[in-house]
């Protein structure tokens, strides 16, 4: 008898349990099952996390370059903004030293293999970028030519040796390497030991840690426009200086426009006569080592302040 029972029993369950499973099996083929519906809103999930994190890396990256410290000129200031808008843009070899600042295709290096495609890539070297940084921040085109001349400048303020290493240095200083020699590289301070720079062909312009290794120099600090003492600017296009005060004596250096110099003295010399003008006077220009005509120089005949060459 209680085997009886206990087969019964048995049987009962197994019933009950195939009748559960048939219902459950009959409405999942009516009903579509939740778990393929969910898969897309688990991938579309998926992919809008990927990319908010791919917008935030984007806006962290492009946060990086600003002015990262207090204490900057105004000037100083929207020379690094200007500077930081052009992150990511290719570093190309003479790119950025055109008649007006602004990015220009770049020459073949003969000594850097990967500047092959330089021509072929609108952008900045080290120096097109600090002029372009500068002439946006400043008006006019204050920091022409190489790196060499940005670093020796008529518009340094300040000047800073590699052994103060950062300490002194606020946003918009311009950090410059080659020591014992001339100056081949500059980049522009951001401050927390950063710096913006357009560093080789093959790279852009980025954001990088300041390098006091190596052949480092130091750092200027550039003057407001109306602070540089001596500073006077040229005016006209393709004006040559002169290695002696004479038209006839070997040409140095050609100013394609407007362009701040510094003034060490003037004297009187060959009479030239220019766009309408006739002056015997002419400007020493000691960071090109040359002499221009006053008939270029913005301001009086004689010009006011300047003292006379021996």
């Amino acid at each position: 008898m209680t085997m009886r029972r206990t087969a019964v029993a048995a049987a009962t369950a197994a019933l009950t349990l195939l009748a559960a499973w048939g219902g459950a099996h009959s409405a999942t083929a009516a009903t579509p099952a939740p778990a393929p519906a969910a898969k897309p809103a688990k991938a579309a999930k998926t992919v809008e996390t990927a990319k908010t994190a791919k917008t935030a890396k984007t806006a962290n990256a492009a946060g990086t370059c600003a002015v990262l410290a207090p204490g900057a000129s105004a000037v100083a200031e929207k020379a690094v903004a200007a500077a930081c808008e052009q992150i990511g843009v290719w570093y190309t070899w003479g790119g950025g030293h055109g008649p007006q600042p602004g990015p220009t295709y770049g020459q073949v290096d003969p000594s850097d293999p990967d500047s092959a495609h330089d021509p072929e890539r609108l952008g900045f070297d080290c120096s097109g970028l600090v002029r372009y940084a500068y002439a946006r921040a400043a008006g006019g085109d204050p920091l022409t030519g190489n790196a060499h001349h940005q670093f020796h400048s008529p518009r340094v303020q300040q000047r800073f040796t590699a052994a103060q290493a950062t300490g002194p240095l606020l946003p918009g200083d311009l950090l410059a390497w080659g020591s014992g020699g001339p100056i081949h590289h500059i980049a522009i301070y951001l401050g927390a030991g950063k710096m913006v720079e357009a560093r080789e062909s093959g790279t852009r312009i980025t954001v990088s840690d300041v390098r006091l290794d190596g052949d480092y120099a130091g750092a200027v600090r550039i003057a407001p426009p109306a602070a540089a003492p001596g500073t006077f600017s040229t005016w006209g296009t393709d004006v040559w200086t002169h290695r002696e005060p004479s038209t006839t004596s070997p040409r140095v250096h050609k100013f394609p426009g407007p362009t701040t110099v510094r003034i060490e003295c003037q004297k009187h010399a060959e009479p030239v006569t220019a766009e309408g003008y006739t002056n015997d006077a002419w400007s020493y220009l000691p960071e090109y080592g040359a002499w221009i005509t006053n008939i270029y120089i913005k301001g009086a005949a004689w010009l006011d302040g300047v003292r006379t060459c021996p």
